[in-house]
């Protein structure tokens, strides 16, 4: 028998130990009178005397996460949502429902009431007088509780990773926060939240590949959603002017420090706005949440300060890619030999010749800056006109139709939201989906149907229109210090164990 399966027969042991003393190990219906951080907060500044006066009772519920026994004395850590407490354990005191605690270990859930003092040591302590159990833990925690360092067992176990490192709680009650200043930044903007479908007829939204399903009473193949754009903008087409939706999205892809299949993000659409209206949007609601979840502007991330405050950098992708490469100006971007040569010349790129000679003058623009400028954008940096070769549902440029009314939002060399004037446009949008079909025959793998009943939505009228794209889980990463994206998702998605 290994020693794990020896504790797991001891707990049995001890979880029928308290059937036997008439408490059920697994029982129902405890409800604890208070949270341990709020009588901390209470009595904070109350000296010995003071709580001998007063003596407050109080009662708590929550997880032993420490236990130090003296024979007929112990005391214990009882940790609920909001903290932990320590709780004097004491025979005299007890009675018969001391013989409940004997047999109680870390990671059992009790319930204990009794009044407020001061240790030894000073700190306030619950003196016990009732003790109930509430849940028997079979299985220990790590050896380590209170640091649980095994990067594979905090993602797959992360109940335990929330156990043994109670900072990790922290981020995701930030992440919380995040969501919720958002709903209520836009709400107080007169946007609508909506719920629209997450398994598609057609691969639509964003060039990405698609999770496939079936629906088994139709026969038919669906895709999960890899973005909610077409059926948002179909309900501005039916007049709700501005509407968002915080969901999930599924891209088939590959998963990294930045990268999850499944993601959450944040989608909205404002009718009579341009791009550069969202981008002031942008730049305010990013900015109001790093002070309401960061309580400053200035923000920590992996070891540099990060600032939020307004003003944020915006510069054409073109002029970016200028100010990156020497060599390279105004009018090299505008010749496609000349940006082939530069990025065939560029001892990073990793992309075949064969890929390159095929590019257009638009993607070639997209590789270079890829290349030379995403990863040096450290402070919240807005990159405009992006070519409209990569843009299939971004309005053209009204100057210059080879670029696009778009930008995107770059913090920590990394992509964080991406905005434009909407395409309303139905004859342009039409060739775009041709386009489209067009490179998926040629073997593209990341490219959109042609969705004709969004065109049929157009042709009835999309008001002028700005939309954007901001992913959540990264928006949480850059505010809680997050190196990876698996540390901002409660259950990321892992390959099976063993493999």
């Amino acid at each position: 028998m290994s020693k794990e399966q020896e504790i797991y027969e001891e707990r049995l042991g001890k979880a029928q130990k308290w059937r036997e003393l008439g408490a059920n190990p697994w029982g129902n219906g405890h409800r604890p009178s208070h949270l341990a951080s709020d009588i901390l907060r209470t009595h904070e500044k109350d000296e010995t005397a003071d709580l001998e006066a007063k003596k407050p009772r109080y009662g708590v519920a929550g997880r032993v996460v420490a236990l130090r026994s003296f024979g007929k004395a112990a005391f214990i850590s009882v940790r609920d949502r909001s903290g932990a407490i320590q709780v004097h354990v004491k025979k005299d005191l007890l009675g018969d429902a001391f013989e409940l605690f004997k047999v109680t270990d870390l990671g059992d859930h009790v319930g204990v009431e009794g009044t407020l003092f001061r240790s030894k040591t000073g700190e306030l302590t619950i003196a016990a007088e009732k003790y109930a159990p509430l849940a028997k833990s079979l299985r220990p925690l790590p050896e380590k509780w209170h640091g649980l360092t095994d990067v594979e067992v905090r993602y797959r176990q992360r109940y335990l990773d929330l156990i043994g490192n109670p900072e990790v709680k922290q981020v995701f009650l930030k992440r919380c926060a995040l969501v919720r200043f958002i709903r209520e930044f836009l709400d107080g903007r007169d946007f609508v939240e909506v719920e629209t479908p997450m398994m598609h007829p057609l691969v639509s939204g964003a060039a990405a590949r698609p999770f496939v399903t079936h629906h088994n009473a139709l026969d038919m193949d669906l895709f999960m959603r890899i973005a909610p754009e077409l059926y948002l903008k179909r309900l501005v087409v039916g007049g709700m002017e501005r509407v968002y939706e915080i969901n999930r999205n599924f891209r088939n892809e590959g998963i990294s420090t930045r990268h999850n299949p499944e993601f959450t993000m944040l989608e909205f659409y404002q009718a009579y706005a341009t791009y550069e209206d969202l981008m002031d949007l942008t730049e305010q609601m990013l900015s109001q949440a790093a002070e309401r979840v960061c309580g400053s502007t200035r923000v920590p991330y992996q070891g540099k300060e990060l600032d939020f405050g307004k003003g944020w950098k915006r510069i054409s992708m073109a002029d970016a890619i200028c100010d990156a490469v020497p060599g390279l100006g105004p009018r090299d971007m505008a010749d496609p030999d000349r940006l082939r040569f530069e990025l065939l010349r560029s001892p990073h790129q990793e992309m075949e010749r064969r890929a390159i000679d095929q590019m257009s003058h638009g993607e070639l623009v997209g590789a270079l800056f890829e290349l030379h400028v995403e990863h040096t954008l450290e402070h919240p940096t807005f990159i405009t006109h992006y070519p409209t070769a990569v843009s299939p549902l971004a309005r053209k440029n009204d100057k210059d139709p080879e670029i696009a009314d778009r930008f995107e939002l770059f913090v920590a060399g990394r992509e964080i939201a991406n905005g434009f004037s909407e395409l309303n446009d139905p004859l342009d949008q039409k060739e775009r989906f041709l386009a489209q079909v067009r490179a998926k025959e040629r073997g593209a793998q990341e490219t959109m149907d042609y969705d004709e009943d969004y065109i049929r939505a157009l042709e009835h009228g999309l008001p002028p229109t700005g939309g954007e794209g901001i992913g959540i889980d990264r928006v949480c990463m850059l505010l809680t210090d997050a190196a990876s994206i698996r540390d901002v998702i409660l259950f990321p998605l892992l390959k099976p164990a063993g493999k």
